[in-house]
This record gives structure tokens, sequence and C-alpha cells, in this order.
């Protein structure tokens, strides 16, 4: 080998100043390289050694607690049932409560055997569908409901079954331990715990949805809602209209127990009822909540409008007189009363014989815009809106002219729901104030800020009179209860059938208020198809039922309502009228 060859094979060439600085910099100078190789190799085996350890951890986790991660995987594909506030009474009684219950689920990639499954689930649960299991188990989805709220006896069993993607999941499950007592004014919940009726459903509609959604509904951070209605007083109505309705062979009964003074709604019944902890009862036609979803004539109930109306005004008084010899006419109709009196009867006597003709005088007396006006004002043209969802638009005459205002006088040619009629007369005894109604617990004060003045103070003392009146001479005596000072109007409405009125279907009504002097509560109760018995003498108006059950009503909640008795009290004329500002 030539010496310039030599030159050329040891002479190599120098190393960039770059990548000897990128080099001193990882490696730093003067390293060994065999022990830098082993280093790296040792850090390569514990970096996978711990992505090992990390997958094995995963899937313990997923095996032991897959129902949890079940129920996170259903987040985004099925509806779990969250959690929602119990509903308490005034008192706290629980109306409404969440427990856990149990629900299976499937996994259907999971399952090794599907027929397998479905024949063991399905001899286990036989009230399953098979075909619809089938479906279920067979999807591609990753998660498939199969039963919501099994029994623990039957998640038992199952799990004996040892079937490879099938688990539990435990849900809220809402649960009324009152059963029907207060079903219309509760309402329900679907499968999912949604509210879809009644007070449920004004929950989900103020707020609580929304919580659901963003997850912060959880069962530690919700207070009960205090609902306005008294557990009590609730069954002592309830317990009152099931004895009139079977024994008076009614079609339906209901009843409100109101607030005067606040608004708040004590007691709410509409039988027949359901049971929610039986949704499928509530799906039934006849068992609506006849006091919101129902709009009827309300009869002669009605007449406290008209009278209040005329004498707010001023243009009568207690004493004026209106001509009721003989039926009145107007048109091919013809206008009569039950008590035929044929002589000129006086305002009070117009209330306590309820003269259709007296009332329809003092109507038309006061003119047909006047008459609208003044029940607009008392809310009874538009829809009521409580928190219950379920409300009813009234039955309003499209072209209201003087016939309508003689037969509204009456109480007939207008329907409204019950519960708008109740808040009208509140305002009608209270001392002149529109209250709205509220199943929410209201104090005076905070009623007191909404209040809007409908009528004079003057004008609700005489209202008040006319009431107490009625009891001690009219047609409510049999509910005068003695001791509580009761006051009262009656009501018999004819149904209309097929267009005309049916004389032997009505639906009869009966208002009362206590104390009539300085009242507290109103209450209103209502017998539909009641049918005659030996007893009524073949009657079938509201003075032979509803107002004997409005009396058996008031001498079972006055002492729960804390009404105290006083007796040998004077009669209207000298205890109301006199102690007021009022003329006759």
């Amino acid at each position: 080998m030539t010496d310039h060859a030599l030159i050329r094979t040891t002479n190599k060439p120098a190393e960039p100043w770059r990548q000897r600085l990128i080099r001193s910099l990882l490696y730093g100078r003067n390293v060994d390289r065999a022990a830098k190789a082993r280093a790296r190799v040792g850090l390569a085996i514990l970096a996978f050694a711990c992505v090992y350890a990390i997958l094995a951890g995963r899937l313990v986790m997923f095996a032991v607690g897959a129902d949890n991660h079940g129920a996170r995987r259903t987040a985004s594909q099925d509806a779990i049932a969250t959690a929602r506030p119990d509903i308490v009474d005034r008192n706290g009684e629980v109306l409404a409560t969440d427990v856990k219950a149990p629900s299976l689920f499937a996994e259907p990639r999971r399952i090794i055997d599907k027929d397998e499954a479905i024949e063991l689930l399905t001899a286990t649960l036989p009230d399953l569908d098979i075909g619809e299991v089938r479906d279920r188990i067979s999807s591609r989805k990753g998660f498939a409901w199969l039963k919501r709220e099994i029994t623990p006896k039957q998640q038992q069993d199952i799990h004996r079954l040892g079937i490879p993607g099938i688990g539990f999941l435990r849900e809220n499950k809402r649960v009324y331990p009152t059963g029907a007592e207060v079903a219309h004014l509760i309402g329900l919940v679907n499968i999912d715990n949604q509210g879809i009726a009644g007070m449920e459903k004004w929950l989900d509609s103020n707020g609580l949805a929304d919580l659901h959604r963003a997850g912060f509904a959880t069962d530690r951070l919700q207070k009960p809602v205090e609902l306005s209605v008294d557990l009590r007083v609730e069954h002592a109505l309830r317990d009152e209209l099931m004895k009139a309705k079977e024994k008076f062979k009614a079609k339906a009964a209901s009843g409100i127990i109101s607030n005067v003074r606040t608004g708040e709604i004590v007691a709410m019944v509409s039988l027949p009822d359901f049971d929610p902890n039986n949704p499928r009862e509530a799906h039934d036609p006849e068992r609506i909540n006849r006091l919101t979803t129902g709009v009827y004539e309300m009869g002669s109930t009605f007449k406290a409008f008209t009278l209040a109306m005329a004498l707010d005004s001023g243009k009568i008084n207690l004493n004026s007189m209106w001509d009721a010899r003989g039926n009145l006419h107007y048109g091919k109709f013809t206008i009569h009363d039950s008590h035929q009196l044929g002589r000129f009867i006086n305002t009070k006597e117009v209330f306590t014989y309820s003269s259709n003709i007296g009332a329809a005088r003092i109507a038309l007396g006061q003119g047909v815009e006047a008459h609208k006006a003044f029940l607009a004002k008392m809310g009874q043209l538009t829809r009521l809106r409580t928190e219950l969802p379920e409300s009813a638009a009234p039955l309003v005459p499209r072209r209201w002219g003087e016939l309508n205002t003689v037969t509204v006088a009456f109480g007939q040619g207008l329907s409204v729901a019950p519960l708008q009629a109740v808040m009208g007369i509140n305002a009608l005894v209270n001392g002149g104030y529109l209250i709205p109604p509220t199943f929410l617990k209201r104090s005076e004060a905070e009623a007191a800020a909404m209040a809007k003045r409908v009528v004079k103070q003057e004008t609700s003392d005489k209202m008040r009179y006319l009431m107490r009146l009625n009891a001690e001479i009219g047609t409510a005596k049999s509910a005068d209860v003695k001791g509580y000072y009761v006051g009262g109007k009656t009501g018999t409405s004819e149904k209309v059938i097929n267009g005309r009125y049916a004389k032997k279907r009505v639906l009869n009504s009966f208002t009362a208020i206590m104390p009539a002097d300085d009242p507290m509560y109103q209450i209103l109760v209502m017998i539909d198809e009641p049918q005659a018995l030996p007893e009524t003498h073949g009657f079938i108006t509201s003075g032979w039922n509803a107002v004997p059950t409005g009396g058996n009503v008031i001498s079972r909640i006055a002492p729960l309502l804390g009404v105290e008795p006083r007796f040998d009290l004077p009669p209207s004329d000298r205890l109301i009228l006199a102690t007021s500002k009022t003329t006759q």
C-alpha cells in the first residue's frame, strides 16, 4: 500500500461542528457507549411495564364495576332516571319521593350466546317480550335497557344466571306514599323520572330539567318543594266526597278548599281519581282533574258575581226591588224561577231565593258591556294560569248580546274552570282583592303584593252578608254548621246534552265561606249527575246533596284548620252589616 493510500484511509473527514454540539449536549463528553445503551434499554422496559400495568388495572376496573361503566355509556344513548326533590305538604308530610330500584340492561357486544341469554332471561322474567328482547340484544349498540325497575329478588335470580353482558343499574324511582290522596295535584312522572303532569311537570318546566341536563340535580343538592295543601284536610275532603258520590250514585264529585286571604289551595279533590304509583290509571278520560281541566256552567253560584257587579256600581242597594211577578220573556226564550214568587222581591231575596228572573233584570240594568267588563276584571273570561300545567280556557260566547247577559247572569251560557270561579268568589268576600290561586305556600304579605282590587270594601261586606243570610234563611241552611258562622251559595245547572238542556242530568255546586264575618276559607263542593233518593223526596237540586256534603266537610276540616267555634253569635244584619261602613 502506498503512502498516499494510507493517508486517505486513516484521515477521516472532520465532524461538522453542529453535530459535535448536539452530541455533546445529548450525551456529554467521554461517556461509555455500552453503559449508555444498557440504560436506554432499561428505560424502554420500564416504560412498557407501566403501560401494561395501566391496561391491566383498567381491565380489572371494567370487570368489577361493569354496572357503573354501563351507566356512563348510556349517557348519550339511553335516558337514566335522575333524582327529583321530595314534594311535601304544608306540614312537611311527604307526598312524593325517590327510592332506589334496580334496572336490567344488556351490553349486546359482550353477550357470547344470545339465544341462550334470551331463553334464560325470559324464563326468569316471564313478562318480558321475547321479540323485543331479541331485537335489543341483537342490536349493535353498546347498551340497551331490558326492563326498568325490577324487584331485588328478580335481580338476585338474574345475577345467579351469570350471563356475560347482562348487568344492573340502580335508578331513582318515584313513589307516592299517599297514593291517590293528592293525585291530580301532584301529577306523576314517566319511566325516566321526568314529570308529565301536575306539580311534577311544573318542577321540570321550572328549572329541574335544566339541572338534570347540567348534571347538578343530585340526591344531595335538592331541597323539598313545599306545597300549600294540607294532607289532613285533603283526606277529610276526599273521604266526604267519596261518601257523597256513592250515596247519590253520582258520575263524579270534586271539591276545593282555598285560603281567601292568600289564594293558597289547601285541598283539591276530583273523583274518580287515580293512583300515581300506577300510571296506567291516569290515562282514563273519566279521571281528569275536573277543577282545572274541565269547564262548566256554574249555575246559580254565578249570581254572586251579578249582584256584586250591580252593588259595586252604586246603582242598586240591598233593598232595591225587582219584578218577579211572572216569567221573563226575551224573544223566543222564557226565563223562570224554580220557586215562583209572584211578586216584587228585593235584592236580598234575589240571592236567598236564587231568582233567575231577578238576576237577569239586575244584569240587564247594568248593560252588556259593563257585564262583560266586570267578569273580565274578575278573571272569568280568560284562561287561568297556575302551577298546574293542566288548565282549560273558558267557553265564552263569540257574540255577546243582551240574551247572553240574561243567561250568564244566573250561570248559563258561560263555562269556566271551577278553580277560576273560586278565585273570583274569594275576591268578593276577602275585602275586594283578586289574588291568583297557588299550590305553593304563600304568606299574606306575599299575597298582598300581587293582589288587585276589583270591588270596594263595602261591596265585599254586602256579599258576605248575603252569603251568611243565605245560610240563615235561604238555600244553604243545611250547611250551617253551628259555631262556624258559615255563609254560602248553591248552584244547580242542567247539563247540555246534544245541544239541549237535560233537566234530569245536572251538575250541582255549593260554595261556602267560613266564618262569614271575617272569612278565612272558601269551600267548593261539586256533584255531577246525582240521583234522587227517597230522603231527597225525588229532588236532585244542590240543596239536597251538595249542600249537606259541604256541611259534613266543614264540620271535619274546621278544627284541622284552626278555626275556633263561636256560639250565640248575632244574625248577619247585626254582626256583618252593623259593623261595616255600608248602607243598605
